[in-house]
């Protein structure tokens, strides 16, 4: 088959993409501005994106076309409705990077809670090695057992944070955007009561019309003023300049972003203004990252077109 990776770099050039090379001709680009998307996929079998939208404009001179894979379990950037149309199938790779997901969240929020980046700081300046006690305590900061922690977005990465929240002694609550959520162990706020009630809240959902700047300045209004907020989401879900203006007015204690509303983070980003790491600290979308994920996600993406050659349904999207 032919085969092209339009954005070989999403993975990471240390990660091996031979177990796609062994499946047919295969002709890999690093990256692929959109303008050059349907010139590098005319003869394409199979199509291998990440972010690269995939629609009639790109799509249309590619005849040849049987398969998109994602490198990703997201596919927002596939029409499908026009591939239902074509009769191009679909598959995505889903639950690579929950563990690494996971143990990013509780990395930001730890960093936070603790204010690491003060005593990192306090120690490196000479400071520490100047006083006359064995510690040091001006920042206070307190345990995460006893503390409300609540999670938006139970799929298999919120789950696991509240899980993993419970064992650390965290009264877990969520809040649900479905009118009639399903059984969970833990309690369902609504939104006024669970922004009011959290210490933590961590959000784990899609991007969709109603999560779309859930986050804004009446939100974060209703916030506790020592709470911490961790995105490893989408960025879309926070309103990146509300947050700017809720740690400027001291309306939360801070933020763990992964994501932002652009990528990479625009300039004009308000929240590249605010230098205070002990209230806020961004890491540049790569909560999923880990060696171990990007290894799964290309060997799942094989055995995605190994199955779709053999006439077998996996990871189906259309």
């Amino acid at each position: 088959m032919n085969i092209v990776i339009l954005e070989r770099a999403s993975v990471g050039d240390e990660i091996s993409v031979e177990a796609i090379e062994k499946l047919g001709d295969v002709t890999i680009y690093n990256t692929t501005p959109i303008d050059l998307i349907p010139e590098r996929i005319q003869d394409a079998e199979v199509i291998i994106a990440n972010k690269s939208p995939l629609n009639e404009k790109t799509l249309d001179n590619a005849s040849k076309v049987r398969l998109i894979c994602e490198l990703a379990t997201g596919y927002d950037n596939v029409d499908l409705n026009y591939c239902k149309k074509r009769g191009i199938a679909v598959r995505n790779v889903k639950g690579y990077s929950t563990d690494a997901v996971v143990q990013h969240t509780f990395a930001l929020c730890l960093y936070l809670f603790e204010k690491l980046d003060y005593y990192d700081n306090y120690v490196k300046s000479g400071e520490y090695s100047r006083q006359d006690s064995f510690s040091h305590y001006d920042y206070k900061f307190s345990e995460l057992a006893s503390k409300t922690w609540g999670v938006i977005g139970l799929g298999a990465i919120g789950s696991r944070v509240a899980d993993i929240a419970a064992a650390f002694g965290c009264n877990v609550v969520r809040y649900s955007l479905r009118d009639n959520p399903s059984d969970s162990a833990y309690k369902t706020l609504d939104f006024d009561e669970f922004l009011s009630t959290c210490d933590i809240i961590s959000i784990h959902c899609p991007l969709n019309d109603d999560t779309r700047g859930l986050f804004d300045y009446n939100a974060f209004s209703k916030m506790k003023r020592d709470a911490i907020l961790i995105n490893v989401a989408r960025g879309g879900i926070v309103v990146d300049a509300d947050l700017y203006r809720a740690l400027n007015e001291n309306l939360i204690y801070g933020a763990g972003l992964d994501v932002t509303s652009t990528e990479p983070m625009s300039d004009e980003n308000p929240l590249s203004d605010y230098m205070d790491s002990t209230r806020l600290i961004i890491t540049p979308h790569m909560a999923w990252a880990s060696v171990e994920a990007r290894n799964r996600v290309v060997k799942e993406t094989a055995l995605n077109i190994e199955a779709f050659i053999k006439g077998e349904d996996r990871n189906v999207i259309l």
